[in-house]
């Protein structure tokens, strides 16, 4: 398999107790097919139980989306963030942020879920061929800072004119629930693509999962998740050199030191954030200080 900024989700898992020959097998799984989280998505799973399975997988899938998506405008970060406060948060929306200030502080600031205005302002100009003039991009960032979020256990609180963004964790974060699923299911292979990927057990006829990455290093996966993000991977501009990843500190898309960074880590949801943290940092010795403060991650490729 290759990683690639596409917007698939695939899930493959298989039951401890299916012998590994069964499950390779023609109609020994279940295949389903279908949409969730606003991409095609594809289940694969070797269970006597799969259909049942894939349907929990499915809703799990919906009740995530209804709390952290940027685009569904009844979930529980879109109300946050046009009303600015949400009472009672839902437990997977804390648990994102706390992880988010956690990177945010290691990072030296570059991670920051508060960048949605200067993301939104940068998107809106794109829409009209052009960037942000330098007193709007002044505005939006007067309307950013970490610092500026008020988080307790019942309730969540931004200054007006604030919104945040989940998207540089949201993907892992969604692939680190869908595991859990699976594993309290008594799945024991598992491997899960969000854009992220988290694997639990190796593959169902043996080893380790192999993942090959855009710059074809190969990368065995087991009990560990796997993030890649690419500076110029989406770009605001047809020209490519605007970068969907912006400085917090400076309102800008960086100037990428580097075309590709890939992490493994515990979780998907660390793996995802440290990655785009990493896109803005100058040199490798300021990516390696950030992930010595979270044990367990590696960088695996540095492009």
């Amino acid at each position: 398999m290759t990683i690639t900024r596409r917007r698939l989700i695939s899930i493959c898992a298989a039951w401890a107790l299916v012998p590994a020959a069964a499950r390779a097998a023609p109609g020994s799984t279940h295949l389903w097919m279908g949409q969730a989280l606003g991409a095609r998505t594809s289940l694969r799973l070797a269970h006597p139980d799969a259909e049942a399975i894939a349907a929990r997988v499915m809703a799990e899938l919906e009740r995530l989306e209804s709390i952290l998506s940027l685009y569904r405008p009844h979930s529980a970060l879109s109300r946050l963030n046009r009303d600015g406060q949400i009472e009672g948060p839902p437990f997977e929306l804390l648990e994102c942020l706390s992880l988010a200030g956690s990177v945010h502080r290691a990072s030296g600031g570059r991670f920051d879920p508060t960048v949605q205005p200067l993301w939104a302002l940068w998107a809106e100009a794109a829409t009209q061929g052009a960037q942000p003039d330098v007193s709007a991009i002044a505005t939006a960032l007067r309307r950013t800072g970490w610092n500026k979020i008020d988080i307790r256990s019942g309730s969540i609180t931004l200054q007006p004119g604030m919104a945040l963004t989940l998207n540089g964790i949201g993907q892992g974060y969604v692939a680190d629930r869908v595991a859990a699923l699976l594993e309290a299911e008594g799945l024991t292979d598992i491997l899960i693509d969000t854009g992220e990927m988290r694997a639990l057990g190796g593959r169902p006829d043996g080893g380790d999962w192999p993942v090959r990455l855009e710059s074809g290093e190969r990368v065995p996966l087991r009990e560990r998740a796997l993030a890649t993000s690419a500076p110029l991977g989406t770009t605001f501009d047809q020209g490519g050199r605007d970068g969907h990843i912006l400085d917090p500190r400076t309102g800008r898309p960086s100037s990428p030191a580097w075309r590709s960074v890939s992490i493994t880590a515990p979780s998907a949801a660390l793996a995802d954030a440290l990655t785009t943290a990493a896109c803005l940092m100058p040199d490798r010795e300021s990516i390696d200080e950030m992930l010595r403060q979270f044990p367990g991650t590696r960088l695996d490729s540095l492009s």
